[in-house]
Formats: C-alpha cells, structure tokens, sequence
C-alpha cells in the first residue's frame, strides 16, 4: 500500500473510480459539468488513496483559484482592521476572492503555531497568495506568494510593506520638544516587531539630537494593546516627577492613557500632553494628536503587489515604505517658559 501511495497518479484515481482521466482533472479544477456523483466517487477514492495534499497542490499549480489569504491578529485590533479595508477595496477592483483567517488574542508561541498553521493551509490547497499582517514569525517554509505588513525583520525573504517609523516618531518628537517637553515618556509596542524599534529608536534619538539626556525611567514596555496602554501610564503617571508627556507608539495604547488619565483625575492637555502612531479613527474623535501611516492604504497596496506576483508581474520594489504624518489636534499642549 505504502507503495502505491508513493506512485499514484490521476489515472491511478480514474482506474478505481472507474472515470477517465479527463474527469478527474475536470473534477480537480473545479468544473461544474461532472455529475455529482460521479464527483463524490472521484474524491472518496483520493481519500482513500492519501494523495488529497499531493493532488490539490498538482491542481492548484495548473491553475488559479483566484483566492486571497489575509491572516491577521485579534479582529478587535484596530490596525488590522484598518489595513483589511484597504484590502477589501484592492480585491474589489480585481478578479480575486478573500478568505480571512485570524490567530487570535492568544500569546505569542500560540499564535506562531497558528500562523505557520494558516500559511501551510492556504499556500498548498486553498489561495494562490497570503497577505499576513503583524506577524510574530520571520519566515515561513514555503515557496507560494506572501506579503508581509509591518513585518518582524526589516528585510524580510518575503515582500513587505512597512510605515515610515523612524521618521514618524521623530516628527512626534519633536513636536513635543517644540512645545517645551523634556521629561517625555514613552510606551513601546512588541519588540519583535520592527515598528516598534524603529520608533523607539526615534524616541532615543530625538532626545539625543536636542540634548535632553534620556531617563529609562520614562520608558514602558507594552504590546500595542490598551491593557498595555493602561498598565504602562499608570506606572508613568504615577512616578513622584511624571512626565509632562507621553507618547504612545500607537493610537491604541493611547487609549489606555485616556483611560488612566481620568481615572487618576488628570486632564488632557492641561495636566500632561498625549501623542499616539497610526490615525485610527477613534483617534479623531477623542482629537488625539498622532502619526498617520495610512494603514488602510498599507492593505491596499499589499493587496495590489501580491496580485502582481500572482500574474508574473515583475515588483518595482520589494519593500513599499508608507510616508508618514504628523496630524495635529487638541490633546497637546505648550509649556509656559520656567521664570
């Protein structure tokens, strides 16, 4: 048996199906004009074979599904969300269908295990391509088309599209300095993402550039959540020399901070300034000043560069950086000159 299972082909199937060949590749590609049972007999022999994997991925390399992947965290978080609209609109202008798999609010080994799970489901048998967004694994063990967005590493084997991070943080920066700021705080966001050291990184060398010593005191750890958000300012705000400003390395975690701010009786801007990254749209509402990096527009052109690759279209560059922007509202303040 283990024999025939290394050496099976479709006229293997067709011989104890007791169809052609031609039907079976017709079945294999999805055509509408073999009767249904004749179908169910075709499939029930390749299950009994074990071949299903073998002859879907032989299927799936002589033709397209015209089915995009889009793996993406926790359907609450913000940025995914943002980044999925851009992605709906990109496959609403093209010939392909989405399937969308999330990993969910686990911690990161779990969702690794579910990433490399997802990735190894739909680039044998199910889409010609992946988009994965935030991902917590580098690489992944396949040769099918996937475009990372704000991927862990800033050369990834795969294409990427990242925002201007750097960049970014150093123009919320020096806003803060331009107000009068100088014991700003910061909280950061997963550390193996490249985003996050990029913008921290900017924190750093803002205060450097403008001679303001940098006190690891003001620095929190989080995980651009707004549990994070809420844990890290508390743990900031409640230093006996506070901060006069917090910038949150996203707009989520921006959030946490509002929420600590009325807890503890502060008000923004008049007690402490706050800067968020990303422009979610909740931002807008609560006249956060924050970093766009026009995340939906980051799905967008994901989208746009893996149905290039799927067509054999040549990619004019394999890592897309977003400019970002400073957008500036009422959740900042200037400090009045020390007498």
């Amino acid at each position: 048996m283990n024999n025939k299972k290394q050496s099976v082909t479709i006229q293997d199937v067709a011989r104890d199906a007791g169809v052609s060949a031609s039907t079976v590749s017709r079945v294999l590609n999805g055509k509408s004009d073999v009767a249904k049972e004749t179908q169910d007999r075709i499939l029930s022999v390749i299950e009994e074979l074990g071949f299903t994997t073998n002859l879907a991925a032989r299927s799936m390399r002589s033709r397209k599904k015209n089915l995009i992947g889009l793996i993406m965290p926790d359907i609450a978080y913000p940025f995914a969300i943002e980044v999925m609209k851009g992605v709906n609109r990109a496959i609403a202008e093209s010939e392909f269908d989405l399937l969308v798999y999330t990993t969910g609010n686990v911690r990161k080994s779990g969702r690794a295990h579910h990433e490399r799970k997802y990735v190894s489901l739909l680039t044998k048998s199910i889409s010609d391509g992946v988009i994965i967004v935030a991902p917590v694994v580098g690489e992944f063990n396949t040769d099918e088309p996937i475009v990372s967005i704000d991927p862990v590493m800033s050369n990834p084997t795969n294409p990427s599209i990242h925002a201007t991070n750097y960049q970014g943080s150093m123009e919320a920066m020096e806003y803060l300095i331009g107000l009068g700021h100088r014991r700003i705080g910061y909280i950061g966001g997963r550390i193996e993402l490249e985003s996050s050291n990029r913008r921290l990184l900017g924190y750093r060398d803002s205060l450097k550039n403008a001679n303001i010593p940098v006190d690891e005191e003001l620095i929190a750890s989080g995980d651009f959540t707004t549990e994070t958000g809420i844990s890290c300012s508390r743990t900031l705000l409640s230093l006996p020399n506070r901060p006069t400003a917090i910038f949150a390395s996203n707009d989520q975690m921006a959030m946490g901070v509002f929420q600590v701010a009325e807890e503890m009786g502060l008000r923004i801007p008049e007690d402490f300034s706050l800067v968020g990254f990303d422009n979610i749209p909740e931002s807008k509402y609560l006249g956060l000043t924050t970093v766009d990096q026009f995340i939906s527009e980051m799905g967008y052109i994901g989208t746009q560069m893996l149905i290039k690759i799927i067509n054999g279209i040549p990619l004019d560059q394999q890592t897309y950086r977003m400019q970002t922007r400073l957008v500036v509202r009422n959740s900042c303040r200037a400090l009045e000159p020390m007498k």
